[in-house]
């Protein structure tokens, strides 16, 4: 069924909410509109996505109707740099989206990746444009299933027993989730938001895993958050890398 947009509307008055049948990508949209100088906090979604993005250029599955693909625009008073804790913030924002709507406590696999059981549920995508950050959230909600290729690695608020998770009830609280984590961020800062984020995902402090960074398997246990958001690994014989990119997997 089709997004109740009127329904979303009535809640959340006086933000723009752009809504389509289906779209290449939610994130190219929303990047066009930054551009275009478009009012924070404005939101460009879909029901469906044939060319959803992903992290690093991967494909995002979209299946029509199923799930929540939206990308935001947020014109924050913060450079650059803060664009890693901003995903951060992303993450924590989803994260209680989905616990105030389904009632699932998930975790949050740094730096974008929203887990149940060890599978993604949700994935996180940040960028500058415009002057602004667009940040895209999709969300399986309503998927009974997944292609082979992505099968064992995805899952949905379906397939973890919720069965008719409203997309408008958990796109409103969306985006006021990631209104509130903006918020603290700009106001309190970003070590508020690691504080945050090491209290709400299991990767950030104590876990084995396993990344590959510059053509190198790393292999150790996880130590916390650098003041950038960047994640760090103490490997065995004690040296401490610090983690860039994303990758990481239980060891």
């Amino acid at each position: 069924m089709p997004l109740d947009l009127a329904s979303v509307r009535a809640r959340l008055p006086g933000r723009r909410i752009d809504w389509f049948s289906s779209v290449n990508s939610t994130m190219i949209l929303a990047a066009l509109a930054a551009r275009d100088g478009c009012a924070s906090g404005t939101v460009i979604g879909a029901d469906g996505q044939v060319a959803g993005i992903g992290r690093h250029g991967h494909a995002w599955h979209s299946e029509a109707e199923a799930g929540l693909y939206v990308s935001i625009v947020l014109r924050l008073p913060v450079d650059a740099n803060a664009l890693p804790v901003m995903m951060l913030a992303l993450g924590i924002a989803t994260k209680e989206a989905i616990a105030e709507v389904a009632g699932i406590d998930v975790d949050i696999r740094w730096p974008n990746d929203i887990m149940i059981g060890g599978k993604k549920c949700a994935g996180i995508l940040a960028q500058i444009e415009g002057g602004a950050v667009v940040a895209g959230i999709g969300i399986n909600v309503n998927h009974p299933g997944f292609p082979a290729d992505v099968a064992p690695l995805a899952t949905s608020l379906l397939l973890e027993g919720k069965r008719g998770v409203s997309r408008e009830d958990l796109l409103v609280a969306l985006l006021k989730a990631v209104d509130a984590s903006a918020k603290i961020l700009v106001e309190q800062g970003a070590a508020a938001i690691l504080d945050m984020f090491t209290q709400a995902s299991s990767y950030a402090r104590g876990r084995r895993v396993r990344v590959e960074q510059n053509g190198a398997m790393i292999e150790g246990t996880t130590c916390g958050l650098d003041p950038s958001g960047f994640l760090v690994v103490r490997e065995d014989n004690g040296k401490e890398t610090t983690i860039l990119a994303g990758g990481v997997r239980p060891a």
